[in-house]
């Protein structure tokens, strides 16, 4: 076998062996977002709702993506593109201040919709898979749907602020949520959603992105089998890297030692 060749951009034609056709997945469209989410209501454990009630202050420590739920449907007036569906549920964690005690832990769910429009392409093929089955273990085969597959990538939140409520506060606050069973299950806790109580309301910072992929068939050039370079090994001892190899690779970091000019100095501070 010849030797590989990292860059097939460089690659001399002549090491080309044959075509073979793949199957992937084409980005179609995609997007990117940057959401603030404001005065976002957090439905908490049955004792943190009871804790929250005496609190003189609470303060929201981290937000963390616990679930995207994703849904695809397409535009009734332009079949080029679809409505993405996206919620996401996020735990959050605060601290509350009772009496002159140490901080009591808050634990709750917060839940945030929002839809995006990206072209999907038209296909009028139906696919059939044969690892997706109809309920019983007969052999059917389902037919899926042509829609295009949506993918979301999504960055744990960022806690912007937070505030507390009191009941007579609230007087227009429908509760219109709907938490799922899956969703639920991952708090120790039954999640409440009191009327006459005090609420605990954050306002999330979120950087996303959007996608639609399509399955495709392409043909690409192949150049040898792919082999990996790297040796197996049978502990994480023989596996570890000696530090001053790799400290040897990282390249001197030459800019951080240069003295940086006060106007630059002021816009970064502005920052």
């Amino acid at each position: 076998m010849s030797e590989q060749c990292g860059d097939t951009l460089r690659c001399d034609p002549q090491d080309l062996r044959q075509a073979m056709s793949i199957h992937t997945r084409k980005i179609t469209d995609s997007c990117r977002d940057k959401d603030c989410v404001e005065d976002l209501r957090v439905y908490l454990t049955c004792s943190s709702q009871q804790i929250l009630d005496n609190a003189a202050n609470v303060r929201v420590r981290s937000a963390e993506l616990l679930h995207t739920y994703i849904d695809v449907e397409p535009v009734a007036f332009d079949r080029n593109h679809y409505c993405i569906d996206m919620t996401f549920y996020y735990r959050i964690l605060a601290d509350a201040v009772v009496g002159s005690c140490r901080p009591a832990a808050l634990c709750g769910l917060a839940v945030f919709s929002k839809r995006a429009v990206l072209c999907g392409e038209d296909s009028r093929a139906h696919i059939f898979t044969s690892d997706t089955r109809i309920g019983e273990a007969d052999g059917c085969t389902i037919s899926a749907a042509n829609n295009p597959t949506a993918v979301v990538e999504v960055l744990d939140p960022m806690v912007l602020s937070s505030k507390v409520k009191d009941p007579c506060e609230c007087s227009g606050d429908a509760v219109t949520v709907q938490i799922p069973g899956g969703i639920r299950s991952l708090f120790d806790e039954e999640l409440t959603v009191p009327t006459d109580h005090r609420r605990l309301y954050v306002t999330l910072g979120q950087f996303s992105i959007v996608r639609l992929e399509r399955d495709v068939q392409l043909v690409v050039p192949v150049l040898e089998y792919a082999i990996p370079t790297k040796e197996c090994c049978d502990s994480a001892a023989c596996c570890t890297e000696d530090p001053c190899e790799m400290f040897s690779r990282i390249p001197f970091p030459a800019q951080q030692f240069s003295p940086t000019g006060c106007d630059r100095k002021k816009e970064n501070d502005c920052d």
